[in-house]
């Protein structure tokens, strides 16, 4: 076989890839054959379809959105077994909705994308695989999410372990902790949620905690057979409970900008706090210093009282060193070990989790360098100088307050409606205008000033080391999906099909 024919082998051209196979991914493939586009490639860096729901599986994996909210507004469940479902049922949800539209046949698994370069000539995106082939595309969508590449503590040390090291993202289910002396590092939405089962099994347990976090109690209520079978035979209650809980989620938006609002929940969820820990210098560790919202809060039931075994014990000094078979403290304490658990999440700052994954535009564009002091969109979803590339849950996308997957929404039907109207024109490209990306950005950063987030007195991953926030959305879902309804054709520049030689050549004659 010549290398010719080895590259056409490797090549494969379609009109839209789709990069990430999580809710995201899904979504904008669904919308694409509803749109009656099926010339589309699905690229998946894992072995199945879920995303985070697929690789995060340590025990006590749930999610913190009610059931109801967290799943399609177009493929409503009936049977959710619980007001918040665990990984599993979340999963088996996505799998669910992937064989009832057909979504595998346009999906290739085990397909990490590396890079991305526009050939403005040609008006076509090339995506560099890890295997070494490629696609060829009109357009492309980075659907990956912020919440896929785990955070590793570079302790001093900690090479020279001899125990295990799991991390909560990859999770080892063949690993018996029963016997054995666990340090858990991190105290974040997935440790909150893992300790308690790992407390369980553990001879001891020792929890590093950096920063608290707020917690609240969680519903922990099973949706009834009565219940269930009233979803399925009248879909307008579903609905109905549906819009119950987005609106009482969408309430939550008013102490985001009213800190002193926030403020006066804490009494109650303190003495919460008080009330479920046993021992009351172990109490007042667990109390957060910062404003309730500053960073996400959190929901469990089982968390606090793990404090009130006699196993577990709760460390707030940093780390010094980690030896073959123990942790130091920078207290001097020394802590035996025989496996150190993760609990430090995800790297969300795209500048850092994307800087292998090369990404050039228009000649002069490359996203790494556009984007060195701050990642910015315009409404998070396309990117000045990067024609026909979208992105979902991009800068400035995420909630404090309500579901994701409604961003999700409103931004797949804006890409919808922005491919649609190029095709309509006949246009090769649409490209967002700088000066509108940089006003709609400027006047984001402006608004996200009076937050908790910017006042509640902490740092948290919401915001880069200069403070900045390129995380959240600081207003109502609803007037994301407002902005994001239909594309203002006056915010792009709208580049002509590109016409080729031999038809120049025929058109002359």
């Amino acid at each position: 076989m010549t290398s010719q024919a080895r590259i056409n082998v490797q090549t494969r051209r379609v009109k839209v890839a789709i990069v990430g196979g999580g809710f995201g991914g899904l979504c904008m493939a669904i919308k694409l054959r509803e749109a009656g586009i099926d010339d589309f490639l699905l690229l998946e860096k894992g072995d199945d379809v879920g995303g985070t729901w697929n690789h995060n599986s340590y025990p006590g994996a749930a999610c913190d959105v009610q059931s109801h909210m967290y799943s399609f507004s177009f493929e409503g469940n009936p049977d959710w077994s619980h007001r918040y479902s665990g990984q599993q049922e979340i999963h088996s949800y996505i799998n669910g909705v992937t064989e009832k539209h057909g979504i595998r046949q346009f999906t290739r698994f085990n397909a990490e994308v590396t890079g991305a370069h526009f050939d403005d000539k040609a008006a076509l995106w090339t995506l560099d695989l890890a295997d070494g082939s490629q696609v060829i595309c009109q357009h492309w969508v980075l659907a990956s999410g912020p919440l896929h590449v785990p955070s590793f503590p570079n302790f001093k040390g900690i090479d020279k372990f001899q125990g295990k090291i799991i991390h909560s993202a990859q999770w080892d289910h063949g690993y018996d902790m029963a016997g054995k002396k666990v340090v858990s590092i991190g105290t974040g939405a997935s440790a909150i949620q893992y300790v308690p089962h790992v407390a369980k099994e553990a001879e001891h347990l020792t929890v590093v905690q950096r920063t608290p976090p707020w917690i609240i109690p969680r519903d922990e209520r099973a949706y009834s057979g009565l219940s269930k079978w009233m979803f399925r035979r009248f879909p307008a209650l579903r609905k109905l409970h549906r819009l119950r809980l987005y609106l009482s989620n969408e309430a939550r938006v008013v102490p985001i900008f009213k800190p002193r609002l926030a403020k006066l929940a804490e009494p109650a969820l303190k003495a919460f706090i008080r009330y479920q820990v046993k021992d009351k210098e172990t109490a007042r560790k667990l109390i957060p210093s910062y404003t309730l919202g500053c960073k996400r809060i959190l929901i469990s039931n089982n968390y606090y009282p793990t404090f009130n075994r006699d196993n577990v014990s709760l460390v707030t000094e940093g780390v010094k060193e980690i030896r073959e078979n123990s942790i130091v403290f920078s207290d001097g304490t020394e802590q035996q070990a025989d496996c150190l658990v993760l609990g430090t999440g995800f790297i969300v700052d795209p500048r850092i989790y994307m800087k292998d994954f090369e990404i050039t535009g228009l000649p002069g564009h490359r996203l790494q360098d556009d984007w060195k002091d701050a990642a910015e969109a315009y409404l998070g979803t396309t990117v000045s100088g990067y024609p026909n590339m979208f992105q979902l849950v991009g800068p400035n996308t995420g909630l404090g307050h309500n579901s994701i997957i409604f961003m999700i929404e409103s931004q797949v039907r804006y890409v919808i409606d922005a491919i649609s109207k190029l095709d309509q024109r006949g246009d090769a490209w649409l490209d967002v205008k700088q000066d509108v990306q940089n006003r709609y950005n400027d006047k984001l950063q402006e608004e996200l000033k009076g937050t908790v987030w910017q006042n509640g007195g902490c740092m948290s991953w919401y915001q880069q080391a200069d403070g900045r926030n390129t995380a959240l959305w600081p207003h109502a879902t609803f007037q994301f999906m407002a902005r994001t309804w239909r594309v203002n054709m006056k915010d792009y520049d709208w580049q002509p099909a590109v016409v080729p030689a031999t038809a120049k050549a025929s058109l002359g004659r």
